[in-house]
């Protein structure tokens, strides 16, 4: 069994975690998003990581400060829920539905809460996302073959050739301008399938912000 060797230290002010996978070819950061790092490397000599981190400095710093910039806030899981921006108490009306199952949950780790936290962001995904693109495609006057929901790690949302929209259910925790943009976004993907200037026209003419919107949004990090 190939073993992991893990390191954790401070580099000016930032935690890092220093993870050593013998089979690796290259060496790579990642920034979580509260602002910790881990550095993944094959066996490297002990100053290499400084060196490698002195040398992505400038875009460690970008990303830190994008991450400053994020309305996301850190809540704490079983207490809190982030919601349209905001972060709610789970006794509060609002997340009702997850509040009595996290009661009746007899598994209290991690990752059974997780996909607990998941299905409540789905299941109002459903409601609130289908009623905001339905909204929009009747002012916009263009209609999509099915509309589906799913967590997705690198992208608000997508739309096919085959005219299926497909929204991140993550969408739920930023505020609902922010829904709104990734929601006209993407039906004007079923005019134009690229990011072309007549495709930024027709989003304006619906939401004369974009540019603010997609600058706010492109600051924040998928959850």
């Amino acid at each position: 069994m190939t073993q992991f060797l893990t390191n954790s230290f401070i580099y000016k002010g930032l935690e890092v975690t220093h993870l050593v996978k013998p089979k690796l070819r290259n060496s790579y950061i990642q920034i979580k998003n509260d602002a910790t790092i881990f550095v993944k490397t094959p066996k490297v000599a002990p100053n290499y990581v400084i060196e490698f981190l002195n040398s992505k400095e400038k875009w460690i710093q970008k990303h830190i400060d994008a991450i400053k910039k994020s309305p996301f806030k850190k809540i704490n899981l079983e207490d809190e829920v982030l919601l349209f921006g905001e972060v709610y108490s789970i006794d509060s009306p609002e997340v009702f539905y997850l509040r009595e199952k996290l009661h009746r949950t007899k598994k209290q780790d991690i990752k059974s809460i997780v996909k607990l936290y998941d299905a409540f962001y789905k299941n109002l995904a459903q409601s609130y996302l289908t009623q905001r693109v339905e909204y929009f495609s009747e002012i916009m006057k263009l209609s999509y073959e099915e509309l589906k929901f799913r967590k997705m790690k690198t992208r608000w949302g997508s739309c096919s050739s085959s005219k299926t929209i497909t929204l991140n259910t993550e969408l739920l925790k930023v505020k609902k301008e922010f829904i709104d943009y990734v929601v006209v976004h993407e039906l004007a993907h079923l005019t134009h399938m690229n990011h072309s200037k007549s495709f930024h026209i027709l989003v304006e003419s619906f939401l004369p912000n974009q540019k603010e919107l997609r600058k706010g949004l492109k600051a924040m990090k998928i959850i």
